[in-house]
């Protein structure tokens, strides 16, 4: 995928009820932020959760809506959400099609292991569906900030 490509549409169950990404898009001023990430409730996942938490009053401000995605159950997701007041939809991909379609879902390494498993990246979706920013394998600390400079809000 690059950059102007069309998007993949996807319906997803979230902590916010179904939720599907052209309805998102076109309903927004600017766009939509789709992050993908691990798992819920681990530090790393909990840390980019949080700064997308604490900066979204800017990010939809701005215009944006934030998704967060990952493979876990709709049950955990929720947990989460409560456990870290996260106000914005966390939606469940436990067969990472979604994941795939964005390339988010692949091989890794850790600790010299390889296995397959999702990869922490981040997408801007356009109102009109179109790919506006790409980014793979991004670091949970920092990733957030660095996003807000790339997008001019900062």
């Amino acid at each position: 995928m690059n950059i102007g490509d069309t998007a993949p549409d996807f319906t997803l169950p979230s902590t916010q009820g179904e939720l599907t990404l052209s309805t998102l898009a076109a309903g927004s001023e600017k766009g939509v932020i789709v992050y993908f990430y691990p798992a819920a409730m681990t530090p790393g996942c909990t840390t980019q959760a949080c700064d997308f938490r604490d900066s979204l009053a800017s990010l939809t401000a701005a215009g944006y809506t934030v998704v967060g995605i990952s493979p876990d159950p709709l049950e955990k997701l929720h947990e989460f959400a409560a456990k870290d007041g996260l106000p914005f939809a966390l939606a469940s991909d436990e067969d990472h099609a979604v994941a795939e379609a964005y390339g988010a879902w692949g091989e890794k390494k850790n600790y010299g292991k390889t296995y397959e498993g999702l990869i922490r990246s981040t997408f801007v979706v356009s109102p009109n569906g179109a790919l506006a920013q790409i980014q793979h394998n991004v670091k949970a600390t920092g990733h957030v900030a660095r996003l807000r400079r790339e997008l001019g809000l900062d």
